[in-house]
C-alpha cells in the first residue's frame, strides 16, 4: 500500500499518525519461504545479508511491512543504504559488517498463516505489537499515535533524525495493496538558486534546469534540478538559455553530467552563464544536495546570483533515531 501527498494531516475521520522513515520500503516474509521484497517486489536480502537471521525470529506464516534503514551518528543515512545496491557481493558483505542495517515495522499483512489485509489497521497494528514483543534487534517498532497534535509534533521534532514527514493511516481501513490508501505529509522548503545549465527534453525544448548555490569559496555548488514545465514553456525557454552557453558553470567535486550509482553513463548537459536566479521548493537534502527533483516556483530576475549561498539551506536540529524509537515505548 502506498501513500498520496497532502499539505496537512486529515482532521476528520479516525486516523493513526506515524513518522515517515527515510529508508527502503520492504515486506518481510517468515518461514516457510523467508525473504525480503522491495516495494516493486525485487529481492533485497542479496544486498542486506545481515538481515536474514532476523527472519528466523518470526512465527511461521507471518508477513510484516516496514522499512530497512541504516543510521550514522544516530541519524538515518540514506546514502549508506544506497551504497548496498552494488553488484559485487564482497563489497556488500563488507558494508554489511561496517554499517549493519535495521528494520522498522509498521504493519502486519499476515500472522501465523492468517491473511490480515482485509482487517482494519487497528487490528493489524495489534499484531505488530504482538510480534515486536518477541523480536530482538535488528527489529524495531514504529511509533504510532491517534493524537493528531502529537503526530504534528513528531513532524517537526524528528526531521533532524532523518524523518521527512508523517504518514496518516485510516484506522478502520484495510490494507490496499498497490493503491494509495495512506496519506503522507512531507516537509517542503524554499530556496533561491542560480541556474547553471540545462538538459534537453526528448520531445524538444528544455527538459530540466540545473541549479546551484555559492559555497564559501565562491564556487557554484550543484544542488539539483527542476523539470515541472509545460511543453510550451520548454520550447519558449530554449533560445534564451542557448544564448547563455558557457564552457562551465558548476565547480567542486560533484557536478552534473558525470556517472553516478544510478546512471553509469552520466547524462549530457549544457552549461550556461550563472546569471538567472529562480525560486524552487524541495523536500530533502542529502550530503549537500537535493535528494529529489525540486519544483520550480518563479523566476527572480531582480535578485543577484551572488546572494544565493548555501547558508540559506535549512539544516534542522533535534533528537536522533534513538529518541524516535523511544516514542514507541
Amino acid at each position: 500500500m502506498e501513500a498520496k501527498v497532502s499539505v496537512a494531516p486529515p482532521t476528520a475521520g479516525s486516523w493513526a499518525f506515524e513518522p515517515k522513515w527515510d529508508g527502503f520500503r520492504a515486506v518481510m516474509w517468515s518461514a516457510p519461504d523467508p525473504h525480503i521484497d522491495s516495494r516493486s517486489q525485487k529481492p533485497l536480502l542479496r544486498y542486506f545479508p545481515e538481515l536474514a537471521p532476523a527472519l528466523d525470529q518470526l512465527p511461521a506464516g507471518t508477513v510484516l511491512d516496514g522499512e530497512i534503514f541504516i543510521r550514522t551518528d544516530d541519524r538515518l543515512d540514506f546514502d549508506r543504504l544506497s551504497e548496498r545496491l552494488h553488484p559485487a557481493a564482497s563489497r556488500v558483505e563488507r558494508l554489511s559488517r561496517e554499517h549493519p542495517a535495521e528494520l522498522a515495522v509498521f504493519d502486519c499483512l499476515a500472522w501465523c498463516g492468517a491473511d490480515l489485509r482485509d482487517a482494519p489497521f487497528d487490528e493489524r497494528r495489534g499484531h505488530v505489537l504482538d510480534a515486536l514483543e518477541t523480536l530482538d534487534a535488528p527489529w524495531h517498532l514504529t511509533p504510532s499515535t491517534t493524537d493528531r497534535a502529537r503526530g504534528l509534533e513528531w513532524f517537526d521534532r524528528f526531521e533532524a533524525a532523518g524523518c521527512d514527514g508523517i504518514v496518516c493511516k485510516d484506522r478502520t481501513g484495510p490494507y490496499l495493496s498497490g493503491k494509495r490508501g495512506m496519506i503522507k505529509v512531507k516537509h517542503r522548503r524554499f530556496a533561491q538558486v542560480v541556474v547553471g545549465g540545462y538538459r534537453l527534453h526528448k520531445d524538444g525544448g528544455i527538459g530540466s534546469l540545473l541549479f546551484g548555490a555559492y559555497d564559501g569559496d565562491g564556487g557554484l555548488h550543484f544542488l539539483g534540478h527542476c523539470a515541472n514545465f509545460t511543453a510550451e514553456e520548454r520550447v519558449a525557454m530554449l533560445p534564451r538559455f542557448q544564448a547563455l552557453h558557457a564552457e562551465s558553470s558548476f565547480s567542486g567535486a560533484r557536478v552534473p553530467g558525470g556517472p553516478s550509482r544510478w546512471n553509469q553513463s552520466g547524462g549530457e548537459y549544457f552549461a550556461v552563464q550563472p546569471l538567472l536566479v529562480i525560486k524552487v521548493s524541495y523536500d530533502q537534502m542529502t550530503n549537500g544536495r537535493f535528494r529529489h527533483a525540486a519544483r520550480f516556483e518563479q523566476a527572480l530576475p531582480e535578485t543577484s546570483p551572488k546572494s544565493c549561498d548555501l547558508d540559506q539551506l535549512v539544516r534542522p536540529a533535534g533528537p536522533g533515531v534513538s529518541a524516535l524509537l523511544a516514542e514507541a515505548g
